[in-house]
């Protein structure tokens, strides 16, 4: 082993001289009497070179702690030398941002964003946010580990967050293999992690799927101290059984001949759950026959919203839409909802009803109707045509559900009074 005198004695000769130490490490002497130090080591069955730094800028113990973490990495399956620049600048307390976990997220998702729609890249990027970025962030990512990233699935898994989780782990498997492939690192930390992941349960909404209990609830609901905008939402929610988030960024003018034989609401195909290139196509956008009741109801709540921009307005600001937890909120808050319904609920509701009585009546052919009118359909152009097609029917099963459920509820004006926005 070499010792520091040895190295500082060192005196340059005609051609290149090499003073090893062991383990491959050496200090490379040229004819210019320039040293620095060097790390010979195999990797992939070749035989490679790590250069480390001169002398004395780098000592001979900073030399052979770098020769430490070089093993270190070979043991990993890593090459050392990919590491080089990560390892000098680490000695320095200097970090490449450029290399680091939250460049090569922001490179992934910047790549991926063009196929996905504006609010799902939001909410990818706000979820990197909020749970990777707090631990791995300013990370260089050819340093983390498989134990570097657990801890931030770990802690999703915990607040109960388990489809997150595994949503969240794919997506750093994702910046690690587009990493890879830029030849920023040589293996996925992420890929083995897969064995913690806890099952995600299909998630099943509480609903009443009672006529009775769902009309009585929904009376009583109605006889809370809500807003007038919220029993709206949650009005025409019931009588329509469209998903909650079509619903809550409903527009006016996307409720038409609401005085003629034909009223319908043509929600846009870019607020459906479709994939991006569906839902940027008009053949795509999903028509739901209006009931008589829910006319009236649509036409309360354009009365209440006075001119705005959305059908059911922010009670707190006029120019946005409710919040995507208002409806989720008021009935967790209500007595009559709490624990037993939600307002997705209103889909099962609908389908397990009216399925039943289907069966009851002896219109099997119903069935698929009533999926077609759930948006439950196959893809292609050719499901914008078979729902026209069925919509006489649909509509007739609208109104059939609205009776249904409408027995013993006051008028949508009548909703009106309560506390205003």
């Amino acid at each position: 082993m070499l010792t520091e005198r040895e190295c500082r004695a060192a005196e340059k000769a005609e051609k290149n001289r090499k003073l090893f130490d062991g383990g491959g490490l050496h200090l490379l002497v040229k004819p210019s009497g320039f040293k620095s130090w060097r790390l010979k080591y195999r990797f992939g069955g070749k035989e490679k070179q790590l250069t480390f730094g001169p002398y004395p800028t780098i000592t001979l113990r900073e030399a052979r702690e770098m020769r430490e973490e070089a093993k270190r990495e070979l043991l990993a399956g890593r090459d050392p030398g990919k590491k080089g620049r990560e390892l000098r600048d680490r000695r320095a307390g200097r970090v490449d941002e450029e290399r680091t976990f939250k460049a090569a997220a922001l490179r992934w998702h910047k790549l991926q964003a063009p196929g996905w729609k504006k609010r799902h890249a939001e909410r990818v990027l706000t979820r990197l946010e909020a749970d990777a970025f707090p631990q791995l962030g300013d990370r260089l990512l050819a340093d983390l580990r498989p134990s570097d990233i657990r801890p931030v699935i770990d802690a999703m898994q915990e607040r109960g967050s388990i489809d997150q989780a595994n949503r969240m782990l794919t997506r750093i498997s994702r910046i690690f293999e587009l990493a890879i492939v830029r030849e920023e690192v040589e293996l996925n930390p992420a890929a083995s992690l897969s064995a913690i992941l806890q099952p995600v349960v299909n998630k099943k909404y509480r609903a009443l799927l009672n006529i009775e209990q769902a009309r009585e609830a929904l009376r009583a609901f109605e006889a809370e101290a809500h807003q007038p905008t919220t029993k709206l939402a949650s009005r025409l929610l019931a009588l329509t059984a469209s998903r909650p988030g079509p619903l809550r960024l409903a527009e006016p003018g996307e409720f038409v001949d609401l005085d003629g034989d034909n009223p319908r609401w043509i929600i846009p195909a870019a607020k459906m759950k479709l994939e991006r290139a569906e839902s940027e196509q008009d053949a795509f956008d999903f028509t739901i026959p209006l009931s008589r009741q829910a006319v009236e109801t649509v036409k309360a709540a354009m009365a209440f919203a006075a001119g705005l921009k959305w059908l059911f307005p922010s009670v707190q600001s006029g120019t946005k839409a409710i919040s995507d937890n208002a409806l989720n909120v008021a009935y967790r808050r209500s007595t009559a909802f709490s624990e037993r319904h939600v307002p997705h609920g209103w889909r099962s509701s609908f389908s397990t009803i009216m399925n039943e009585r289907a069966a009851e009546l002896d219109r099997p052919g119903d069935r698929a109707i009533i999926d077609l009118m759930l948006a439950h359909k196959p893809k292609g152009v050719e499901a914008h045509y078979n729902r026209a097609a069925y919509m006489s029917r649909r509509r007739l099963l609208a109104q059939e559900w609205a009776d249904l459920l409408s027995v013993g509820l006051q008028a949508p004006a009548a909703l009106l009074e309560g506390p205003r926005r």
